[in-house]
């Protein structure tokens, strides 16, 4: 008996063992998988009318040219304005269909102003698509074409059980070049770049410019993440990649296919994280929650929830931080009632409260500050010399993992047109000193350009980190 019982679990040791290097093995091949998914794939390509700004240089004609009336009235025209003439500006994306009667899901982005869509599938048959509605702040749109027939599509999974180090397949048109697919693992999960509902999977599928709307797919063939934002010094793919998890975008994509537009919660109070330092001046256990800083008119306010608490639970769920918070109220019903656990005078509260919506909310500004009443005050974004700089917070030292002692302005965008993207400076960034002189307030740095053209100079010097290593990069201060 006992020879027959470690038999028993030799055998099943073993095939434990063949099951467990099966699920670590790199897949022998996509193509069966690449072929299942492809025709619900599709090329987007955007056309937008741009109006011209102004009329060009004057032409230069030999004078007593037979030309020299024909282009002196030519410039008159201009000057007039009867010549300008909008011209048409083109962009490329990705999408992908998700339900056979014709709804495709792509980047807001990809066709945000855009006056006419199409949409290209796998077997080139073209459709021209209109926009079902839109959400900027998770940059999900939702389209729809009409066919003649029943589309392929694919279907949303479940991000949630996505782990770190499994394989995914990213699919779409980068740089316009059509169909193409590449492939890789999860890298990261659950990352925020600086969106208040953001919930990204980091991938290092190559993924580039073009690749934007498109889906990435587990092994199943099921989309967990929609491609939408690169991480890269020189604007193309060196590995790693945002996808917005299917977790919030089926959410996004349902309310949209419902009403045409989002319907998110709104508790009304503004939050910031709770510090070691404060949880222990509160008397909290540990430092967590959200310390709410002001209560404006609206559903918290009515349920009583005063400047002070500490949020611990929402809605049954235990909050961790303000990103949590907001999060869990952007995805719980509006007009639903909610219990609400502050912590209050050294003990613990229940509140009831009736949600709002939060896009109304955001119609009214509310007195002294802004509208966005359950999200982390955001630093105000400045533009100098082709940078959007916003100093840096505890919230983006987190998201750009920088440490506590990390200290400057972080490059939140930058022009492609400007020397500061020639030069390689791209969002991320942390400018930690400008005319060898710390700094930390965008005020700061004009300071130094003013200080650095008052003394004739025409560069000044921007000492920049990414991912902890320093460089030095000049700018031309210009006019």
């Amino acid at each position: 008996m006992r020879l027959f019982l470690a038999l028993v679990l030799g055998l099943a040791l073993a095939l434990f063992q063949v099951m467990e290097a099966k699920a670590r093995a790199a897949p022998e091949s996509f193509a069966d998988l690449a072929e299942k998914v492809s025709a619900a794939v599709v090329n987007i390509t955007t056309s937008t009318t741009v109006a011209t700004t102004g009329p060009g240089p004057a032409p230069m004609v030999p004078e007593g040219s037979p030309l020299e009336d024909f282009f002196r009235d030519f410039m008159d025209r201009q000057n007039r304005g009867d010549g300008q003439r909008p011209r048409r500006s083109q962009a490329l994306g990705s999408g992908f269909v998700i339900s056979e009667d014709g709804f495709i899901v792509t980047n807001n982005h990809v066709i945000d102003k855009a006056d006419q869509i199409t949409i290209e599938f796998f077997n080139g048959r073209e459709l021209e698509a209109k926009v079902i509605g839109t959400d900027p702040k998770t940059d999900i749109a939702l389209l729809k074409v009409e066919a003649d027939a029943p589309l392929p599509f694919v279907s949303f999974g479940d991000s949630d059980v996505a782990r770190v180090g499994d394989w995914v397949m990213a699919v779409g048109n980068p740089l316009g070049q059509g169909f193409s697919v590449s492939a890789g693992i999860v890298s990261a999960r659950n990352r925020a770049l600086s969106g208040t509902y953001d919930d990204f999977i980091q991938t290092d599928a190559a993924i580039n410019r073009g690749n934007s709307g498109g889906p990435l797919f587990d092994m199943n063939g099921e989309v967990i993440g929609v491609n939408t934002a690169i991480l890269s010094p020189n604007g193309g793919s060196i590995g790693i990649g945002f996808a917005m998890s299917s977790a919030v975008v089926t959410k996004v994509v349902n309310q949209l296919k419902e009403f045409g537009e989002t319907r998110r919660g709104w508790l009304g109070v503004r939050i910031q994280d709770v510090t070691d330092d404060v949880a222990e001046a509160m008397g909290l256990a540990k430092a967590a929650g959200a310390l709410v800083t002001d209560v404006p008119d609206g559903p918290a306010k009515d349920a009583g929830m005063a400047a002070g608490d500490v949020i611990q639970s929402f809605d049954g769920k235990d909050v961790a931080d303000t990103r949590e918070l907001v999060r869990v109220v952007g995805n719980t019903e509006v007009g639903k009632a909610v219990r609400v656990v502050v912590f209050r005078g050294g003990k613990t509260q229940t509140l009831k409260v009736t949600l709002g919506r939060r896009e109304d909310a955001e119609a009214i500004p509310v007195a002294g500050d802004g509208p966005d009443a359950d999200t982390p005050a955001e630093p105000e974004v400045a533009e100098v010399l082709g940078l959007s700089l916003s100093p840096l917070t505890d919230p983006l030292r987190a998201d750009l993992e920088l440490p506590k002692s990390a200290q400057g302005l972080v490059v939140r965008d930058v022009d492609p047109e400007s020397e500061a993207y020639e030069k390689g400076l791209r969002a991320g960034d942390l400018i930690s000193e400008a005319g060898q002189q710390k700094v930390s307030e965008v005020a700061d740095l004009e300071d130094q350009i003013d200080a650095a053209r008052e003394a004739g100079r025409k560069t000044i010097l921007l000492l920049v980190r990414r991912d902890g290593e320093p460089r030095f990069v000049a700018l031309a201060l210009g006019e």
